[in-house]
This record gives C-alpha cells, sequence and structure tokens, in this order.
C-alpha cells in the first residue's frame, strides 16, 4: 500500500510554523520488520523549496518503489523523503535536520526496528551523515557527494555500501573512493562499486544500481540468500572492496 504523508500531514507546521519534510510511504503489507529512508539529491547552494515535480526527487521514486517490491514480502517499509530546501546550505547544512527529524518518525512508530539509509547524491551525503542514528544498520550510497574532509564517524560499526558511476561529472568518484577508504578506519564492512560507462543520473544501467541497492537492503534487514555479487563483495580482502567492478 502507498500513502502519502505518512508520520505527519505533507506540508505540516512544527513549533514556529517552520514546515517539515514531506514523506511518501510504501507499507509492508503485515507487520513492518524493516523500514527504509530514502534521500534524494540536491544542490550545493540552495533556498528553493523542493517542489514534488523536481528531478532529483523524481529520480528516487521509481527506486523506491523496486525497493518495496523487493522486500514487501519480508516486512520491508520504504519511505521517501522531500527534504523542505534544495540546497545543502554551507554551514546549514539544510537536510540533515529532515532526515534526523524522518528517522525520529519512524523510531517512535516503529521502535527497535532496523533502517537502511538509501542516499543519492546529496542525498548520499546526508545519509552517510546521519547514519548514526541508533536504528541505522546500514547505508547505500549512490554517486555520493563526499567531499574532502568528509567526516566518516557517523558510520562506525555500520555497513556501507557507495556505487559510483566512472564517468560521473557532478559528483566525484575519486572523492567517493578516498571517503570509503577512510570509512575503514571506522567500520569492517565498506563496499565500493564503479559502474562502469554510467553517469550521474544513474539513467545508463538503471538495472544494476537498482540491483546493488535492493540486495544490499535486504542483506542488512537478514532475510533471504544473500545475493552473489554482494556476497563476493564481502568476501574480498578489505583493501580489494574499493574499486569493484559494477
Amino acid at each position: 500500500m502507498e500513502l502519502i504523508g505518512m508520520g505527519v500531514p505533507v506540508n505540516g507546521k512544527r513549533q514556529g510554523g517552520q514546515a517539515d519534510p514531506a514523506v511518501r510511504g510504501w507499507r509492508a503489507p503485515g507487520q513492518t520488520r524493516a523500514v527504509a529512508l530514502v534521500l534524494h539529491g540536491g544542490a550545493e547552494s540552495s533556498t528553493a523549496v523542493v517542489q514534488p515535480w523536481r528531478l532529483a526527487y523524481q529520480r528516487m521514486v521509481p527506486l523506491a518503489r523496486s525497493l518495496h517490491r523487493a522486500g514487501r514480502r519480508h516486512g520491508l517499509e520504504v519511505r521517501l523523503m522531500r527534504n523542505r530546501l534544495y540546497g545543502w546550505n554551507g554551514r546549514m547544512e539544510s537536510p540533515v535536520p529532515d532526515a534526523r527529524w524522518a528517522l525520529e518518525q519512524i523510531r517512535a512508530e516503529h521502535p527497535g526496528v532496523p533502517v537502511v539509509l538509501v542516499g543519492h547524491s546529496m542525498g548520499g551525503r546526508v545519509a552517510l551523515r546521519v547514519a548514526d542514528d541508533p536504528a541505522v544498520t546500514g547505508v547505500c550510497a549512490m554517486a555520493p557527494w563526499t567531499p574532502p574532509g568528509e567526516p566518516v564517524d557517523a558510520v562506525a560499526g555500520r555497513a556501507v555500501l557507495i556505487a559510483h558511476g566512472t564517468r560521473d561529472r557532478m559528483t566525484s568518484p575519486a572523492e567517493s573512493y578516498a571517503f570509503a577508504a577512510r570509512a575503514r578506519e571506522v567500520t569492517d564492512l565498506v563496499a565500493r562499486f564503479e559502474i562502469a560507462g554510467e553517469g550521474h543520473s544513474m539513467l545508463r544501467r538503471p538495472a544494476v544500481w537498482t540491483r546493488l541497492m535492493c540486495a544490499f537492503t535486504l542483506d542488512r534487514i537478514g532475510v533471504g540468500e544473500t545475493d552473489e555479487t554482494l556476497r563476493q563483495a564481502w568476501s574480498r580482502p578489505s583493501g580489494d572492496r574499493l574499486r569493484i567492478p559494477g
């Protein structure tokens, strides 16, 4: 079942009149045993309101639906958040409190249920920043924006899968590699896939992105057999997991 505005009404208000982010959700048909929170991309600087037709948001809708189809029989609920503002906006880090708000909503509604974060571009950066939430067990960051010096402490003890297209010109594959290398200092489970011939929009080889995202999420919530590609990735020595051909 698809629900709009789970947790609070879409465009509801916090104290002080600040609008809440909007959440679009796909529930599990029975008991919710895990939740995936999907986070969209944005811009380095922009205070524009994220409208539902914005491409960065719309790009994640089919991915969220695919994830729900893959996991619903296992009790997976999927939530796609629409940020209040489109940009990161320097020290404001605008989407970070939005994601933390969404995680608070999940924990309140489903206490003790594991959460997997899925993010693209700026959403990947946000997911890696808020992975320290106590409910989070893993992060799937697709073409993430990980500028030099991006902190890794939040992923301590979490599983991290990074996928990056080799032809990405919007976010840097070299910088996501550097992030993954540093993340190995705080977690033993880091894998990074290089999607040959793919750019930032994930349009050339969509099946590859979808398969990795779904396999990682199902692996993190502990259901079914591990996808062979992912199983082989985890079986590699730690130093060999950062440039896995995809």
